[in-house]
Protein backbone atom coordinates (compact mmCIF):
# COMPACT_ATOMS: atom_id res chain seq x y z
CA UNK A 1 0.00 0.00 0.00
CA UNK A 2 1.32 3.36 -1.19
CA UNK A 3 -0.01 7.37 -0.76
CA UNK A 4 -3.56 7.64 0.33
CA UNK A 5 -4.37 3.79 0.86
CA UNK A 6 -2.25 3.66 4.47
CA UNK A 7 -4.15 6.95 5.67
CA UNK A 8 -7.53 4.60 4.47
CA UNK A 9 -6.44 1.54 6.11
CA UNK A 10 -5.42 3.14 9.12
CA UNK A 11 -8.62 5.76 9.46
CA UNK A 12 -10.85 2.82 8.87
CA UNK A 13 -9.06 1.11 11.87
CA UNK A 14 -9.37 4.42 13.99
CA UNK A 15 -13.38 4.43 13.21
CA UNK A 16 -14.04 1.28 14.49
CA UNK A 17 -14.82 0.23 17.89
CA UNK A 18 -10.61 0.52 19.72
CA UNK A 19 -11.11 -2.99 20.80
CA UNK A 20 -7.80 -5.33 21.20
CA UNK A 21 -6.72 -5.42 17.26
CA UNK A 22 -6.98 -1.48 17.74
CA UNK A 23 -4.59 -1.27 20.33
CA UNK A 24 -2.29 -3.73 19.03
CA UNK A 25 -2.00 -1.73 15.99
CA UNK A 26 -1.91 1.82 17.32
CA UNK A 27 2.14 2.00 17.34
CA UNK A 28 2.05 1.01 13.23
CA UNK A 29 -1.01 3.03 12.61
CA UNK A 30 1.24 5.64 14.12
CA UNK A 31 3.58 4.73 11.61
CA UNK A 32 1.72 4.13 8.75
CA UNK A 33 -0.83 7.53 8.77
CA UNK A 34 1.26 10.63 10.43
CA UNK A 35 -1.66 12.36 9.76
CA UNK A 36 -3.77 11.35 12.28
CA UNK A 37 -1.42 11.75 14.91
CA UNK A 38 -3.95 14.02 17.27
CA UNK A 39 -6.32 11.22 17.10
CA UNK A 40 -3.97 8.21 18.31
CA UNK A 41 -2.45 11.30 21.07
CA UNK A 42 -5.69 11.08 22.10
CA UNK A 43 -6.42 7.38 22.35
CA UNK A 44 -2.88 6.50 24.18
CA UNK A 45 -3.45 9.58 26.60
CA UNK A 46 -7.49 8.36 26.95
CA UNK A 47 -6.55 4.50 27.51
CA UNK A 48 -8.93 1.46 25.85
CA UNK A 49 -12.10 1.46 28.47
CA UNK A 50 -12.64 5.61 28.41
CA UNK A 51 -11.71 5.41 24.81
CA UNK A 52 -14.25 2.36 24.31
CA UNK A 53 -16.78 4.76 26.02
CA UNK A 54 -16.20 7.69 24.26
CA UNK A 55 -16.77 5.88 20.86
CA UNK A 56 -20.31 4.36 21.91
CA UNK A 57 -21.06 7.97 23.56
CA UNK A 58 -19.82 9.61 19.63
CA UNK A 59 -21.04 6.52 17.24
CA UNK A 60 -23.67 4.87 19.06
CA UNK A 61 -26.05 7.26 20.22
CA UNK A 62 -26.86 9.99 17.88
CA UNK A 63 -27.56 9.52 13.83
CA UNK A 64 -25.85 13.27 13.52
CA UNK A 65 -22.54 10.99 13.87
CA UNK A 66 -23.65 7.81 11.52
CA UNK A 67 -20.79 5.71 10.45
CA UNK A 68 -23.11 4.35 7.58
CA UNK A 69 -22.78 6.64 4.79
CA UNK A 70 -26.29 5.68 2.95
CA UNK A 71 -28.13 7.08 5.71
CA UNK A 72 -27.00 10.72 5.09
CA UNK A 73 -28.51 10.31 1.52
CA UNK A 74 -31.21 7.85 2.27
CA UNK A 75 -32.32 8.46 5.81
CA UNK A 76 -33.85 5.55 7.24
CA UNK A 77 -36.24 5.16 4.14
CA UNK A 78 -36.76 2.37 1.56
CA UNK A 79 -34.19 4.16 -0.64
CA UNK A 80 -31.76 3.20 1.64
CA UNK A 81 -31.51 -0.82 0.58
CA UNK A 82 -31.24 0.10 -3.01
CA UNK A 83 -27.89 2.01 -1.96
CA UNK A 84 -26.35 -0.55 0.48
CA UNK A 85 -26.84 -3.30 -2.84
CA UNK A 86 -25.34 -0.38 -4.33
CA UNK A 87 -21.99 -0.73 -1.96
CA UNK A 88 -22.29 -4.30 -2.34
CA UNK A 89 -22.41 -4.48 -6.06
CA UNK A 90 -19.51 -2.23 -5.63
CA UNK A 91 -17.53 -4.39 -3.75
CA UNK A 92 -18.25 -7.54 -6.35
CA UNK A 93 -17.21 -5.50 -8.79
CA UNK A 94 -13.55 -5.60 -7.55
CA UNK A 95 -13.82 -9.28 -6.92
CA UNK A 96 -14.55 -8.57 -3.10
CA UNK A 97 -17.24 -10.11 -0.60
CA UNK A 98 -18.01 -8.57 2.55
CA UNK A 99 -17.80 -11.42 4.90
CA UNK A 100 -18.35 -9.65 8.73
CA UNK A 101 -21.39 -8.32 10.25
CA UNK A 102 -21.38 -4.79 9.19
CA UNK A 103 -23.94 -3.72 6.56
CA UNK A 104 -21.97 -2.42 3.22
CA UNK A 105 -22.06 1.37 3.90
CA UNK A 106 -20.26 1.62 6.99
CA UNK A 107 -17.32 4.18 6.77
CA UNK A 108 -14.51 1.73 7.91
CA UNK A 109 -15.46 -0.91 5.46
CA UNK A 110 -15.59 1.92 2.87
CA UNK A 111 -12.42 3.24 3.81
CA UNK A 112 -10.90 -0.38 4.07
CA UNK A 113 -12.07 -1.02 0.11
CA UNK A 114 -10.38 2.24 -0.81
CA UNK A 115 -7.48 1.24 0.31
CA UNK A 116 -7.14 -2.01 -1.13
CA UNK A 117 -8.69 -0.94 -4.96
CA UNK A 118 -7.26 2.17 -4.98
CA UNK A 119 -11.06 3.89 -6.53
CA UNK A 120 -12.47 6.08 -4.15
CA UNK A 121 -15.63 6.30 -5.95
CA UNK A 122 -17.67 5.50 -3.06
CA UNK A 123 -16.26 8.45 -0.90
CA UNK A 124 -16.77 10.48 -3.95
CA UNK A 125 -20.15 9.40 -4.14
CA UNK A 126 -20.85 10.10 -0.67
CA UNK A 127 -18.71 13.37 -0.12
CA UNK A 128 -21.85 15.33 1.73
CA UNK A 129 -22.32 12.97 4.02
CA UNK A 130 -18.73 12.60 4.62
CA UNK A 131 -18.41 16.41 5.12
CA UNK A 132 -21.65 16.73 7.31
CA UNK A 133 -20.03 13.78 9.57
CA UNK A 134 -16.71 15.55 9.30
CA UNK A 135 -18.59 18.82 10.87
CA UNK A 136 -20.71 17.10 13.19
CA UNK A 137 -17.92 15.75 14.78
CA UNK A 138 -15.97 19.13 14.46
CA UNK A 139 -18.64 20.26 16.57
CA UNK A 140 -19.02 18.06 19.28
CA UNK A 141 -15.39 18.49 20.03
CA UNK A 142 -14.35 15.08 19.81
CA UNK A 143 -10.96 13.86 18.36
CA UNK A 144 -12.65 11.28 15.65
CA UNK A 145 -13.10 14.69 13.65
CA UNK A 146 -9.30 14.16 12.63
CA UNK A 147 -9.85 11.04 11.32
CA UNK A 148 -12.76 12.84 8.94
CA UNK A 149 -10.64 15.50 8.58
CA UNK A 150 -7.37 13.11 7.53
CA UNK A 151 -9.64 11.19 4.63
CA UNK A 152 -11.76 14.64 3.52
CA UNK A 153 -8.30 16.10 3.01
CA UNK A 154 -7.30 13.37 0.17
CA UNK A 155 -10.77 14.15 -1.66
CA UNK A 156 -10.73 16.66 -4.32
CA UNK A 157 -12.99 19.83 -2.97
CA UNK A 158 -16.50 19.15 -2.59
CA UNK A 159 -18.16 19.96 -5.69
CA UNK A 160 -20.79 22.62 -6.18
CA UNK A 161 -23.48 20.21 -6.30
CA UNK A 162 -22.09 17.95 -3.32
CA UNK A 163 -22.31 21.59 -1.17
CA UNK A 164 -25.56 21.90 -2.37
CA UNK A 165 -26.41 18.39 -1.31
CA UNK A 166 -24.61 19.21 2.10
CA UNK A 167 -26.35 22.46 2.65
CA UNK A 168 -29.58 20.74 1.78
CA UNK A 169 -29.09 17.83 4.30
CA UNK A 170 -27.78 20.54 7.47
CA UNK A 171 -30.76 22.11 6.96
CA UNK A 172 -33.75 19.07 6.36
CA UNK A 173 -31.52 16.15 7.61
CA UNK A 174 -31.88 12.61 5.47
CA UNK A 175 -35.09 11.87 4.56
CA UNK A 176 -37.59 9.70 6.38
CA UNK A 177 -40.91 7.71 5.79
CA UNK A 178 -43.83 7.15 7.68
CA UNK A 179 -45.16 4.23 5.95
CA UNK A 180 -46.97 2.27 8.03
CA UNK A 181 -46.61 4.16 11.35
CA UNK A 182 -50.41 5.61 12.53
Amino acid sequence: MTGHALLYQAAAHCLTYPDDVFWRHARELRVAAPELSDFLDHAEKSGPRPLAEHYVQVFDFKNRHSLYLSWWLDGDTRRRGASLVAFKQAYRAHGLELTGTELPDFLPTVLEFTARTGTRDLLLAHRAGLELLRLSLTEHGTPYAGVLDAVCATLPGPTPRDEAAARALARTGPPHETVGVS
